[in-house]
């Protein structure tokens, strides 16, 4: 068990946390929610001991084991990938290591050995020699191939050492598990992974994420900031939504008639007050006025962003033509003869752990790469807008917010583009803020607003999501089941896939694909899944063969 009692943090005159007294129990997975700057990493950090409180105190039962998810990609540079999962359990790696400095020593004593069989006691009591397994088994489900286990982590990719730092953290069965968006830069096979290891935990989980779907599959209780409190509901993510609505609304509600009994008490004071049969009566009223209080309604501090793609023209049925598409990048066959036809109603995911895949596919749709070998014809009624993963050199600019999207704008006008921002939380004098300094998840709004003012009615998505909060992904969501024109994206957003999609393509890791007509969780259940990796496994065995 951990406790927050009494907490406070004040960052110079304002107070983040105030006097928060919150208790996690056993069994429990907690999701803690709140508005971008609530204060959830932070009170994650206090929670662990990185960070101290003002006032207040947290406690944990003694002799647990905390773990806390780290986000430090270069730590453990110098680390081999299996080493640094074991690492999540710093009393057994230690005695791992003290373990083998003793057997190396040429000259061997008594006392190392008296050493060496107390450190044998206790690392079996760890279940140490179970250890390099264990973290092993964590890293297959998780996606990282056995042969890269013992290679070093600074030759890893970033995606990768995500999930090494993941499997670190989960490591052991920790007592006490804090983790700070977990799901970041995890494929969707790997987040449907820690889903199922996240609700066989039997452990104290709490756990910050945007990921909407993920929230409800592992959550027992919702932990929500606002205003400096946190306040629990039983549930997942789903749940507490519908129950913070249903109390706002009690509460208008109980106000709506404590206001019509002022009403009546008023009229009735106003009309007997001057009679002097009625003025008992009418200063008895007027007491029980004064007790009247409303129930101070305080709107969530959340904003949505309102986004709506209304594309300039209807789109025809000729869509998208593509014949065998190849591209072959540093000697790695990205994409082996991808063909498909769009029509005009589709809204297509590319899924899968391909990521590169298909940022290079959506390259070349979007004219940025020349394909290899194949080719690709958009429609003559098509008009294309591409969000790209990387938005870096879009914003390699001096331009203020309202010059860099006024470029993109047919109409040419300072309040007509100011209007598109102002949908995506830029409002006053944001607008005159240089975009080189902004925020990851302010870059992506404006590429938000530049999607919505080119009336495109063809959409390229490169995982719009990362860097967003939940309410803007909420709004994205939102957007994309309205927008009446033609999708193409990729998403680690389960919910966001599956109320979008009407088909898939997974493009496969040998450069292959599938396609099918479906929605997401259907798919996922379909026997493809099963076919798909017979697929690959027969090709990497011809390639073995070979």
């Amino acid at each position: 068990m951990i406790s927050a009692n009494n907490v406070t943090l004040r960052i110079g005159k304002k107070a983040l946390f105030e006097d928060v007294n919150i208790k996690f129990t056993e069994g429990n997975c907690y999701g803690l929610i709140g508005a971008n700057g609530a204060g959830k990493s932070t009170f994650l950090k206090i929670l662990s001991g990185e960070l101290d409180s003002t006032n207040g105190e947290v406690v944990i039962t003694p002799g647990q084991r905390l773990s806390f998810l780290k986000q430090n990609h270069f730590q453990y540079d110098e680390y081999p990938v299996l080493d640094t999962v074991i690492m999540g359990n710093a009393r057994l790696y230690e005695i791992m290591k003290e373990k083998e400095a003793i057997y190396a020593k040429a000259d061997f004593t008594d006392e190392d050995g008296i050493r060496a069989s107390e450190l044998e006691a206790e690392f079996a009591d760890m279940n140490g020699w179970e250890a390099e397994s264990d973290a092993a088994t964590l890293l297959n489900g998780l996606g990282i191939e056995p042969e890269l286990h013992y290679t070093l982590m600074k030759d890893l990719l970033g995606a990768q050492k995500v999930k090494v730092l993941l499997a670190q953290a989960l490591f052991g069965s920790p007592d006490i598990l804090l983790l700070d968006e977990p799901t970041n830069h995890l494929d969707l096979d790997a987040i449907a992974w820690l889903e199922e290891f996240l609700i066989n935990f039997p452990n104290t989980v709490i756990v910050v994420s945007h990921d909407r779907y993920f929230l409800n599959k592992v959550c027992t209780h919702i932990a929500d900031i606002d205003y400096g409190k946190i306040q629990l509901y039983a549930g997942n993510y789903d749940f507490w939504y519908e129950s913070s609505q249903l109390l706002i609304r009690q509460m208008k509600e109980a106000n709506k008639k404590k206001e019509e009994k002022i009403k009546e008490l008023q009229e009735f004071i106003s009309r007997f007050s001057a009679n002097a049969s009625k003025s008992k009566q009418a200063t008895s009223r007027k007491k029980a006025l004064e007790k009247i209080e409303l129930d101070e309604i305080r709107p969530s501090s959340r904003k949505y962003p309102y986004i709506d793609f209304r594309p300039n023209r209807e789109i025809g049925n000729e869509v998208l033509t593509v014949e065998g598409l190849s591209k072959t990048i540093d000697g790695v066959k990205v994409l082996d003869n991808i063909s498909f036809i769009l029509g005009h109603d589709d809204k297509v995911a590319f899924v899968g752990g391909n990521e590169f895949a298909k940022t290079t596919l959506f390259k070349i749709l979007a004219g940025e790469m020349e394909p290899d070998e194949g080719t690709y014809k958009w429609g003559i009624t098509t008009s294309q807008s591409y969000f790209p993963k990387d938005n870096t050199k879009e914003f390699d600019n001096d331009d203020t917010i309202v010059d860099w999207l006024t470029q993109y704008s047919e109409i040419k006008d300072a309040t007509y583009v100011r209007g598109f921002l102002g949908r995506m939380l830029f409002a006053g004098e944001d607008g005159v803020k240089k975009v080189k300094v902004l925020s990851g998840g302010e870059k992506v709004r404006c590429m938000l607003s530049k999607l919505m003012i080119s009336g495109a009615n063809v959409l390229i998505l490169d995982e719009p999501t990362d860097h967003l909060d939940m309410e803007s992904i909420t709004a994205l969501n939102n957007g994309l089941i309205k927008f009446p024109g033609v999708l193409l994206f990729s998403s680690r957003d389960h919910q966001i896939v599956q109320t979008t999609a009407n088909r898939i393509i997974e493009l496969l890791p040998n450069g292959a694909m599938i396609d099918k007509i479906t929605t997401y969780d259907e798919y996922l259940e379909s026997d493809e899944m099963a076919r798909k990796r017979t697929v690959y496994t027969k090709s990497a065995d011809d390639e073995n063969d070979n």
